[in-house]
């Protein structure tokens, strides 16, 4: 059965791109306007539970998100591909590349969560575990990420969104995974080009978090902070991140 994804462009450089927590394949903002179809291809998939894959069960772990994304290019016939993984995308395509190392030209980690435990103290516990039932939690959560500075109107589009394209079982079951699981020794000193992009005004996936996590664990990879941006510069920031990406994944 094939598995419902959007394709841009029909480049030879091919893309796996792995969304967010709280978006879906078609959640990329005004970015994807800006990508470079002929030199690329973009393959975005959703995951269980989200999106065009909404009704489709599952255990809702990092692991089957990269079974998946696997799956998804055999599909494509895409022998080797670059990956793309935005915050816990970002931790997803980290377990793509511990599951098949061989495959991966590039990886991308838009605002990534890192690959080991992320700690969260007794208030994030109930923010984060709780955001799954709770609109309240969603949106201060998104709010927190962009710095406290997007205008409501946004933000409520953002919840609106992520409720009405994800099950609450899914969101709840991811978030207790990428919150949990631990890559690390599966990819430290991966060799890999590896480029890590956050926003400036992002309150907890930060330069320095990165310097601690992402950089200490591959050997080749680099860090660009994105100026007047947060956690989402696909929406905050869109041409700045398409640079930022097509020139690295083209070097």
């Amino acid at each position: 059965m094939s598995m419902p994804h959007r394709l841009i462009g029909s480049g030879d450089h091919k893309v796996l791109v792995l969304h967010d927590w709280f978006g879906t394949s078609s959640c990329w903002g005004p970015v994807l306007d800006y990508l470079d179809g002929d030199t690329f291809s973009y393959a975005l998939l959703d995951y269980r539970g989200y999106g065009d894959r909404k009704t489709v069960g599952g255990a809702y772990t990092l692991a089957e998100i990269a079974d998946d994304a696997l799956a998804l290019a055999d599909e494509l016939g895409w022998a080797s591909f670059s990956l793309i993984g935005h915050s816990m995308g970002g931790k997803a395509a980290q377990q793509v590349l511990a599951q098949a190392p061989g495959r991966v030209r590039k990886l991308v980690g838009l605002a990534p969560v890192p690959a080991g435990v992320y700690p969260l103290d007794r208030d994030g516990e109930a923010l984060f575990y709780g955001a799954a039932q709770d609109r309240d939690k969603r949106r201060a959560i998104v709010d927190l990420v962009t710095g406290r500075r997007a205008p409501g109107v946004w933000l409520d589009l953002m919840v609106d969104r992520s409720l009405e394209w994800s099950t609450r079982e899914a969101f709840g079951g991811y978030v207790k995974d990428w919150v949990t699981a631990d890559l690390t020794e599966r990819i430290s000193g991966n060799p890999v080009p590896v480029k890590v992009i956050v926003g400036e005004h992002d309150l907890a996936l930060t330069a320095e978090a990165m310097r601690a996590t992402w950089l200490s664990h591959y050997p080749n990879a680099e860090l660009e902070e994105i100026g007047n941006s947060g956690h989402y510069p696909m929406y905050e920031t869109p041409l700045a991140l398409a640079t930022s990406v097509e020139t690295f994944l083209r070097a």
